[in-house]
Order: C-alpha cells, then structure tokens, then sequence
C-alpha cells in the first residue's frame, strides 16, 4: 500500500521557520515522475494550494502567498519531498498536507491522487 507521511509540523513563533518533510513508501512505488505537491487547510476553510515541484525538481509553483518565503524541493532517490517555511505568519497556520500526481494543474487538488494525513503548523503572533 502506498503512503505519503508527513512530519516536521508543530509550534513556532511569528517569523520563525520550520521545515516539512513528506516521505513516500510502497513495496514498489516511486515518486519518480509524478508532481510532488503541498496544501494546506486551516479551520473553516478551504484546502489550498501552497506549493508543488516537478519529477526532476526543476520547475517548482508557488501559491503568491507564500512566495519568497517557502522553498518546496525533493529528492527523488530519497521519495521525500520537503517544504522550508521562512518568515511564518499567524496567517500559516494551518494543516499542511502532501501529495502526489501524475498531470494537471498544479493549483488544483483534483490534479493529486495520493494524499497524506497531514501535518499541524501554528504560529503564534
């Protein structure tokens, strides 16, 4: 059964930063090929975009929100995605969940097909 898991969430300070890691596993699943993508969904409101990268890792998109302040890369030998998050806001907060996908528009959820459980990230003002 393929997965992607989440990790590096938690507590930080307005301006603080904090690095998301998603690992994918599988008996014979790779990451190779497919867009890695990060959402995010904070209460009451709806999943959105934040980030996604290419299968090479040379073409990544990134929600105008947190442009300039978040760097999504990956590492394909490794099937893990990683996102580093700068400068957070209150406005972050949020659980930020990975995915993966085949073609389509990044910005789109209905792009992805695996989804992770997600991880919380609150920062505190």
């Amino acid at each position: 059964q393929v997965q992607l898991v989440e990790s590096g969430g938690g507590l930080v300070q307005a301006g603080g930063s904090l690095k998301l890691s998603c690992a994918a596993s599988g008996r014979t699943f790779s990451t190779y090929t497919y867009i890695m993508g990060w959402f995010r969904q904070a209460p009451g409101k709806e999943r959105e975009f934040v980030a996604a990268i290419d299968w090479n890792g040379e073409i990544t998109e990134y929600a105008d929100s947190v442009k300039g302040r978040f760097t999504i890369s990956r590492d394909v030998a490794r099937n893990t995605v990683y996102l580093q998050m700068n400068s957070l806001k209150s406005d972050d907060t949020a659980v930020y969940y990975c995915t993966a996908g085949r073609a389509g528009t990044w910005v789109q959820p209905t792009t992805y097909e695996l989804w992770g459980q997600g991880t919380q990230v609150t920062v505190s003002s």
